[in-house]
């Protein structure tokens, strides 16, 4: 879209140091390969002042143990295992100055595979404490305790940031850091199916390779393989990974030129809270904009006042109407729409039913009244065994003004009742009522029922639609289309039962509504990804079928990938 094109602010420009950044160093490997113990042995480098090691984990436990070897100097930051303390920790490291010669000081992280499995854990530990405060709020029983909890994706969201304050920190660091992770030896996936070789996959957060400036495969004991760098001063073949014989610390340091590192990392960091900011400062402009669009006054009046025509249109006010009389006490929400208008500004808009044909919108509101109310009246009356034939439909003409509102007593009469169909569409019109709508016993009302009677700790019962037979092709459509709005409810951050909540207030939907209501929600989904970055998974669900027996298949290493880190 077209914008401003001069620059606003000064700008200036300066050529490029050609230095080199303090690196960041990625030593993976499976268990018992020696990462821990290179990263000892490295300390003795003399390019290096002191090692600040932080262990995290306590299943290897070799800090204190490698101290013994020769030459080894570091010295290991405490910490209490939280990610609190551990951040502490990290920042203690970086703040610590050079060596008196002024050496630079390196960090050791040992091991990041440990830190993602802890941040994990955290939201798993939140999810559940979350599903089961829900549970309490909606009187439900909480989830299984020995079933998983779905971890949705804002709490990854929160994991992710709690991972990436460590790494900012770690950038701040004038010296080189040394990053340990464990690696494990997986089956390769081609077009999401398994196959018979086999690949490395690093333990840790999916976007860590691309934050380091060098990346070491340990694949056995003295077995090492550079498998990515960024460097000039190292002679490496593109697109293909290099053994790198007599690996070591020191070694890897004087091929990527630490020795003529910059002074501190030169990065711009990104500031999205910049953003707020601008909004903070646009607020003032945009509510002098409201104030501009809002009616101008004519003598006191405004022009819906004075006489100008209104803005509501008949359409919206069927539409209106047909909501209220689904309401659970449609004859306040036809009260209230007539308050908030006004009846000056009713009559003067037209509306037209099938059933009542040609009226303003003050008389639909008052013939939905009065339909209403004779409704409740002939339930009352069958329900005390007055009447058995069936009431009849509303009526075609209006002999009296509106009804008066009635209190409290009706209203709660008229909430557990049935409401005649309102004109849902601009041309339509309530259907007849239900004769064969259950009844309350005569003589009892739902108010007798003790609470007690009744379980606390369960909902009640919901009505179901008579089940009717499917063939096979019907129970697959039915199968694909539940998968994808499970799908799409976890991409909401809610329950699949609440993202078809709409549609299942009277039991299970039929096979159109499912699928024109899933259908319906594809389009924000697809935007969604896209805004995330998957454009590939978003390419694929906008150019699938109605039906797709395979979404879940297709998002499920995109919700699984979340944990590991893909």
């Amino acid at each position: 879209m077209p914008g401003i094109t001069a620059p606003q602010r000064a700008r200036k420009t300066r050529k490029p140091s050609g230095l080199p950044n303090p690196p960041m160093m990625l030593v993976v490997g499976p268990e018992k390969t020696g990462k821990s113990r290179v990263a000892a042995e490295g300390t003795a480098s003399e390019l290096l002042g002191t090692t600040l090691w932080i262990e995290i984990g306590g299943s290897e436990g070799t800090a204190d143990y490698y101290g013994r070897l020769p030459g080894a100097n570091y010295e290991i930051v405490e910490h209490d295992g939280s990610y609190q303390d551990i951040l502490d920790a990290v920042r203690y490291a970086v703040a610590q100055p050079p060596a008196v010669d002024g050496k630079r000081n390196m960090i050791v992280i040992d091991n990041v595979s440990v830190l993602w499995d802890m941040l994990s854990d955290e939201q798993a530990l939140y999810a559940r404490w979350r599903a089961e405060k829900k549970a309490q709020e909606n009187r439900r029983r909480g989830p299984n305790p020995d079933l998983p909890v779905t971890v949705d994706p804002d709490l990854w969201n929160r994991a992710k940031d709690r991972w990436g304050e460590i790494l900012w920190l770690l950038r701040r660091h004038s010296g080189p850091v040394l990053l340990l992770a464990r690696q494990e030896v997986v089956t390769a996936f081609e077009n999401d199916k398994p196959t018979r070789d086999k690949t490395r996959k690093i333990k840790a957060e999916k976007n860590l390779p691309a934050a380091v400036d060098a990346i070491v495969e340990l694949h056995a004991l003295g077995e090492a393989y550079l498998t990515g760098v960024r460097t000039l001063h190292w002679e490496v073949t593109p697109g293909q990974s290099e053994k790198f014989d007599d690996f070591s610390i020191d070694a890897l340091l004087r091929r990527m030129g630490y020795e003529d590192a910059a002074p501190a990392r030169q990065v711009t960091e990104t500031r999205p809270e910049a953003y707020l900011d601008e909004q903070q400062a646009q607020q003032p402009q945009q509510e002098r904009q409201r104030q501009s669009r809002q009616p101008q006054q004519h003598g006191g009046q405004t022009q819906q006042q004075a006489g100008h025509s209104p803005t509501l249109t008949g359409q919206e006010v069927v539409k209106m109407v047909h909501e209220a009389l689904h309401g659970n006490d449609p004859e306040a929400a036809l009260y209230d729409i007539r308050e908030t208008w006004g009846i000056r500004t009713l009559e003067r808009i037209p509306t037209r039913t099938k059933l009542w044909g040609e009226m303003d919108a003050n008389r639909l509101i008052s013939r939905s009244l009065q339909a209403v109310k004779e409704r409740a009246g002939q339930r009352k009356e069958a329900a005390a065994g007055q009447g058995n034939q069936p009431p009849s439909q509303a009526p075609e003409t209006v002999t009296g003004p509106a009804p008066e509102r009635r209190g409290t007593e009706q209203a709660r009469e008229h909430q557990d009742q049935e409401v005649p169909e309102p004109p849902a569409e601009y041309d339509s019109a309530p259907p007849p009522p239900d004769p064969q709508a259950d009844e309350p016993p005569a003589g009892e009302s739902p108010e007798e029922t003790s609470q007690a009677e009744e379980p606390q700790d369960v909902p009640p019962p919901a009505v179901t639609r008579p089940a009717s037979r499917r063939n096979r092709g019907e129970e697959l459509a039915f199968k694909a289309l539940y998968e994808e709005a499970e799908v799409q409810a976890r991409l909401k951050m809610m329950t699949k039962g609440e993202h078809l909540g709409p549609i299942s207030k009277l039991g299970d939907p039929d096979l159109p509504a499912l699928r024109n209501y899933v259908l319906g929600h594809r389009p924000a989904l697809i935007a969604y990804l896209e805004a995330a970055g998957e454009k590939e998974l978003a390419a694929y669900y906008r150019k699938a079928p109605p039906v797709d027996p395979k979404v879940a298949q297709r998002f499920a290493p995109y919700f699984e990938g979340a944990p590991a880190g893909q």
